[in-house]
């Protein structure tokens, strides 16, 4: 037991010392988020962009991981926070907790552009699309911290960040179908397709399940106890998956009929 923990600490130890961040880089941001990494390598990566180091040894695994927990950890905030509300209606204010915006307000608060490795070359490219890598590099800030300190350390660097977010939300977006038909729109994409997949439960309380593609994405799947609530949990399902951007959380100052 005693050796096999030897050999860990050793690799740990050869991945972090030829790669790790400068050390006043690493205290630098170490001290603005409040946490000491184990692993600083960890660190290192969720800021290296793969402009400049592509594969395994960009931020971009990090940033896939990152942003399921932080998924996982906003969906609790939003399930606790809100106890009346459907699931459509969560679904709704997930996907503007978790949109790229949010990230990047959260990004600049840390001011993590100063230590976001980008590659030289593409300092036109960092103004236009600086924005998308700083929530980008937040995502994988947060991997990094799960990894380095589990979820209870995700938890006590999420929940205070976004907190203000759901405190200050307004009611959630009522239709979750306008929102996606209008991604595709802006996007010259076909418009959505919706089709009944399954139905459960007695002939007087019925279950629907409606999946929901966009061409060239991967559809998603909602349940409701009509088909009309069923197409909006699937809507806003497939709208958490899709690049969020400001199109698909435009608040509508009206009601629409549903189809």
């Amino acid at each position: 037991m005693a050796g096999k923990k030897s050999r860990t600490g050793s690799k740990r130890a050869i991945r972090a010392k030829p790669t790790g961040l400068p050390s006043p880089a690493a205290d630098s941001l170490e001290n603005r988020l409040g946490r000491r990494f184990r692993d600083p390598e960890l660190l290192r990566l969720a800021l290296t962009h793969a402009g400049v180091a592509g594969g395994l040894e960009s931020n971009e695994r990090l940033e896939f991981l990152g942003d399921r927990v932080l998924g996982l950890v906003v969906a609790g905030m939003l399930y606790e926070r809100f106890p009346d509300e459907t699931e459509a209606n969560l679904a709704l204010r997930f996907v503007a907790a978790v949109r790229r915006e949010t990230l990047t307000e959260i990004a600049e608060a840390l001011h993590l552009e100063r230590d976001l490795k980008l590659a030289r070359e593409a300092a036109e490219a960092r103004i236009r699309g600086r924005a998308g890598s700083l929530a980008n590099a937040c995502e994988a800030l947060i991997g990094a911290i799960y990894l380095d300190g589990g979820l209870k350390a995700v938890k006590a660097f999420v929940v205070p960040r976004w907190q203000s977010h759901l405190d200050d939300a307004e009611p959630p977006p009522k239709d979750a179908k306008t929102a996606l038909q209008e991604w595709a729109q802006a996007r010259a994409l076909p418009l959505p397709n919706y089709r009944e997949t399954g139905r459960s439960g007695p002939a007087h309380a019925p279950r629907f399940e409606i999946e929901v593609a966009v061409k060239g994405y991967p559809p998603a799947r909602g349940e409701g106890t009509s088909k009309r609530a069923a197409a909006q949990v699937a809507a806003a399902n497939l709208l958490t998956t899709l690049d969020p951007g400001p199109r698909t959380c435009a608040r509508r100052e009206h009601d629409d009929s549903h189809e």
